[in-house]
């Protein structure tokens, strides 16, 4: 992270630099540009972790409530047979797997302000099955690789951007998305354990502070053996008719996926509360701790946000990425990716803000439209893959990761992978639209 956070900021300062030295005294100079953008970009870093505060505050407090009632348990033994495959060195009934399943199903559901909490939590839990804290575990790289290219069956906010443009068919983008979530998060787990063998972390069996169940710290040796998964799991054909029964979900939502929408996060929250409250959770108490929590951790990531954003609006106020643009959306036009398209495809890994307001420009723009190629293929990037950067500066910055190990490149291989799935998908279906 540390070669990519200078590299980024070298690159638009020297872009900058050039541009300066040859700017002719017309509006402001790119030097001015670069600095307003840098200013800009730190103010909006904190503004943003400060609107992250509530909603982290009350997932987390709603996690803390299904947590305590066992749920997180039910459902992480329910999905123990792809799990425990997925996440070998994580034990079947931590509660590390609880709220990674959570953190999957809120991207499934297109629920991103309820994932990251959940993500986050995860994070927290994982890093306490750490030997070397400051460095990415294989489960960490896994599990952030599959964040920043989860399946979505709603992707609701694009759907709501789509529907106010005067869409007429606000919902045509949910096949597409999920194929290409799919080609993605596949390319995702493929490419973290291939490159898990070449990155390998310290020597096993070094000193580690981890927790009894009753929360006293203790300092033991934790070798991998020992880190293997436990806990009885449902039996087979239980967790058989669970997965059938979501992969049944799945039609269904692209049907009435607009008509369910409105109901996830109040209908997240009833369920939940009343979980707990028939497991005789005192519900009220739990939630406040919870939240406690959130509050906390939205403020940790505050460092790592400023870094991050920064460097990457200065990548934009540069010209940097003006520059990519121009040469190669000549290339992409021709296997389906319009030059318009193109600014879309290279920010969405750096800032989510910045696609989304590209992604709204574009389907609001008269000569587009929402229901052109154009309009279907920004709606489908822009709901199909996750801002790269952003996911791993808030999530290892949570637990102070700085070492990253393979995690960069799993996640770039998902986005790379996202973006030609949903090239290839749309040409297929709104192709004749070119």
């Amino acid at each position: 992270m540390n070669i990519i956070f200078l590299a980024i900021v070298m690159i638009a300062f020297l872009v900058a630099a050039i541009r300066q030295i040859a700017w002719e005294g017309i509006d402001q100079s790119p030097m001015e540009l670069l600095g307003a953008g840098m200013i800009k970009a730190a103010e909006g870093s904190v503004t943003l972790a400060i609107g992250l505060i509530g909603v982290m505050a009350l997932f987390l407090g709603l996690m803390k409530v299904a947590e305590a009632g066992g749920l997180l348990t039910i459902v992480a033994r329910l999905l123990r047979p792809l799990m425990v495959r997925l996440f070998p060195e994580v034990p079947a009934d931590h509660p590390a797997m609880g709220a990674m399943i959570m953190n999957f199903s809120a991207n499934v559901l297109g629920l991103g302000n309820a994932a990251t909490p959940f993500g986050i939590r995860a994070m927290q839990e994982l890093d306490k099955l750490n030997p070397h804290k400051g460095t990415a575990t294989n489960a960490m790289a896994l599990f952030l690789a599959i964040n920043t290219s989860s399946i979505t069956l709603l992707p609701t906010g694009v759907i709501a951007i789509r529907a106010a443009a005067g869409s007429a068919d606000p919902a045509g983008i949910l096949p597409t998305t999920l194929f290409a979530t799919i080609c993605s998060t596949t390319v995702a787990i493929v490419m973290a354990k291939l490159l898990q063998r070449y990155w390998s972390s310290e020597p096993a069996g070094l000193p580690v502070t981890v927790e009894k169940p009753e929360g006293e710290p203790v300092s033991v040796p934790l070798p991998e053996a020992e880190m293997a998964p436990a806990g009885a799991g449902y039996p087979a054909w239980v967790s058989m008719l669970a997965l059938g029964t979501i992969l049944a979900m799945v039609p269904v939502t692209i049907i009435y996926g607009r008509s369910i929408a409105p109901w996830i996060i109040p209908g997240l929250m009833v369920l939940l509360l009343g979980f707990g409250a028939i497991k005789r959770v005192k519900i009220y108490e739990v939630f406040v701790e919870g939240a406690k929590d959130g509050f906390q951790v939205a403020v940790r990531i505050i460092p790592y946000l400023v870094a991050i954003l920064v460097a990457v609006a200065m990548f934009r106020a540069s010209g940097a990425l003006e520059m990519l643009i121009v040469p190669l959306g000549a290339v992409t036009n021709l296997v389906g990716l319009p030059p318009e398209a193109l600014p879309m495809a290279l920010l969405r890994p750096l800032s989510g803000s910045g696609a989304y307001g590209i992604m709204a420009s574009i389907i609001n723009d008269p000569a587009i439209g929402p229901d052109s190629y154009t309009g279907y293929l920004v709606s489908t990037l822009q709901g199909s893959t996750e801002t790269t950067f952003y996911v791993l500066a808030v999530y290892f910055g949570a637990v102070n990761i700085r070492r990253l190990r393979h995690t960069l490149f799993a996640a770039l291989s998902a986005d790379l992978a996202g973006i030609i799935a949903a090239v290839t998908i749309c040409l297929l279906l709104f192709g004749a639209l070119r």
